[in-house]
């Protein structure tokens, strides 16, 4: 898909797999679907981000799944390793103290929380995902669900831009 138009138009089913690569959570593709036509690509997004910031914690953890660890290099080529190796790109600029760093804190993180550290990596970077990583761990389950779906609602509507941009 290239337009709003094209995403308004495009049947069902393929509109909904385009969206799964935004956002793994089957009720995220569901509702964005069910919503259209959109006026323009703002107003998708700014739904997108708002339907993911809804997500009860069981559908943050499906999408989750999908997402590779900061600094793992993405392997594939489906439309969220593509997505994930351009929004972590600043990652090829880490040194080897900062990636070791982060290998570190993301198995700290995982023991913890039992998911993957989640963050928007887009714009960010590798000192900045660390120190984030590192407050973080001090975070009670509560607070840090509340990061990780404002994290993943972020994630959520840059890659529905990039749809439909």
């Amino acid at each position: 898909m290239a337009t709003i138009d094209d995403f308004n138009d495009e049947p069902a089913d393929q509109a909904v797999q385009a969206l799964r690569a935004c956002n793994a959570a089957p009720r995220f593709a569901a509702e964005l679907v069910a919503g259209r036509p959109y006026r323009d690509a703002d107003t998708l997004m700014a739904r997108a981000e708002a339907v993911a910031r809804e997500l009860p914690w069981e559908d943050v953890a499906v999408a989750l799944a999908a997402h590779p660890r900061i600094g793992d290099r993405v392997e594939g080529s489906s439309a969220e390793a593509e997505s994930s190796r351009r929004e972590q790109s600043s990652m090829g600029a880490a040194d080897e103290d900062t990636r070791a760093a982060l290998l570190a804190g993301n198995r700290a993180y995982e023991e913890r929380f039992d998911h993957v550290f989640l963050i928007r990596a887009s714009g960010r970077t590798p000192a900045e995902m660390l120190a984030e990583l590192r407050r973080r761990l001090d975070n009670d389950e509560e607070t840090e669900r509340a990061e990780v779906t404002e994290q993943l609602a972020q994630i959520t509507a840059l890659r529905v831009k990039a749809l439909v941009s």
